[in-house]
């Protein structure tokens, strides 16, 4: 058997030539094909499926706040620009968005769910199920008995936590938790649906509820002795460490002849109003 004759030079360029030649044809051809296609009317975004539960934003509202922020066909939007689109919309949480051939997108919503106002009340910020503070018109806010909570930045979670956790503690009270506030501090103080104010103090979540504790299961005797119900409490102060301190609505320090006595005698100017007693508590 002869041995093959290895191809002259000019002949393997010529053959090389030919294949890049091939190659980078047929490679302009499938980027013009691509070009093209990115480009046909086919491919344009023809409709969005939005799905979730929402109680915020519909379709009007949607399409008001995100359609003029997505840009690009079914190939060259960015799913990221535009996840992130959806997510700026009053109340959204979170966004999740695919493509769907050949023109569709998928967008699954989850919105915020509020469960306290955060802030002072001239603030439009709320606290949603997963401790995270958010923008919103408050005047959308669904139920009307939310607590308002109040606490340095980056202690929402916290703040949410204790308030869950004293809420049930003042409710043989009769009356609820209506505002929670943590200092810089680090100190507690509770305002009851009567406007009674309770200062808890600080320490570990433990020894706060263990105070409000002892405070609640102690307030019924205490206001009983001075012929008051605990609805006449007016404010508490839980800081010390053996009772407590509290204020009665209609208990004073003037007796009844003293008031008489000053309600008698003429006065330049109106008489200052008693002060209220303050009480101390102990176990």
């Amino acid at each position: 058997m002869a041995d093959t004759l290895p191809q002259p030079f000019d002949v393997r360029l010529m053959n090389v030539t030919a294949a890049v030649l091939f190659v980078s044809s047929a490679a302009l051809v499938l980027m013009a094909l691509g070009w093209w296609g990115l480009r046909h009317p086919a491919f344009a975004l023809g409709r969005i499926d939005v799905e979730g539960d929402l109680a915020h934003n519909n379709a009007i509202t949607l399409r008001a706040n995100v359609a003029h922020k997505l840009h690009g066909n079914f190939f060259t939007m960015d799913l990221a620009a535009t996840r992130a689109a959806f997510e700026s919309v009053p109340w959204v949480r979170r966004a999740t968005v695919r493509r769907e051939f050949p023109n569709r997108l998928h967008v699954t919503l989850e919105e915020h769910k509020a469960v306290a106002y955060w802030g002072p009340e001239s603030a439009s910020t709320l606290l949603n199920d997963h401790g995270e503070v958010f923008e919103a018109n408050v005047d959308d806010v669904d139920e009307d008995d939310l607590p308002r909570l109040q606490g340095p930045e980056g202690q929402a979670r916290e703040v949410w936590a204790m308030e869950q956790w004293l809420a049930p503690v003042f409710e043989p009270l009769g009356t609820r938790l209506v505002e929670l506030q943590l200092s810089s501090r680090g100190s507690w103080r509770a305002m009851l649906e009567d406007e009674a104010t309770v200062e808890l103090g600080g320490g570990t979540p433990p020894e706060i509820l263990e105070r409000a504790r002892r405070f609640v299961r102690t307030l019924p005797e205490v206001a009983a002795k001075y012929g008051r119900r605990p609805d006449a409490l007016e404010s508490a102060d839980l800081r010390h460490t053996d009772g407590y301190a509290l204020r009665l609505r209609g208990v004073t320090t003037v007796s009844a002849e003293a008031a008489a006595r000053l309600a008698a005698k003429p006065q330049p100017r109106p008489a200052a109003r008693p002060r209220d007693k303050q009480t101390n508590a102990y176990r």
